[in-house]
């Protein structure tokens, strides 16, 4: 009788590659897909109000400082170019809406001119900005 010699049997080892490719790929679609929250850049003390909800999503957010400077986007906009601004940032994401965070020391007719302009640029959520109390 004759006895076979056995072949040598191949290491098995697991294919990692695949793996990675699906843990990179959803790192990229959680990356793709996260909303990350803009700030102006300009710290604007807001007035208290004793019915205000919680807004959970503010895109556009216009801040008016104490002297009536309007800020956008971390930049300081004239007052004529408040609604080709927000036209712009309401093409990039239709779904948003404007948040005022208006100073209590600036001027009420400011306001009023930053809503219209809004308004006019086609986005129907607009919110002002205040202090909870407590």
């Amino acid at each position: 009788m004759r006895f076979r010699k056995s072949k040598p049997k191949d290491d098995v080892d697991v294919d990692m590659t695949p793996m990675l490719d699906v843990v990179f790929i959803m790192l990229i679609f959680f990356i793709v897909t996260t909303s990350f929250v803009k700030e102006s850049g300009l710290d604007v003390s807001r007035p208290d109000a004793a019915t205000t909800e919680k807004k959970e999503r503010g895109n556009i957010l216009v801040r008016i400082a104490h002297n009536d400077q309007v800020w956008i986007d971390r930049r300081m906009v004239d007052v004529r170019a408040i609604r080709p601004h927000i036209e712009r940032m309401h093409a990039e994401n239709p779904n948003g809406s404007v948040v005022i965070q208006a100073d209590p020391n600036s001027s009420n007719g400011l306001l009023v001119r930053v809503m219209d302009a809004a308004k006019l640029a086609g986005v129907h959520n607009v919110s002002l900005a205040a202090q909870v109390v407590q």
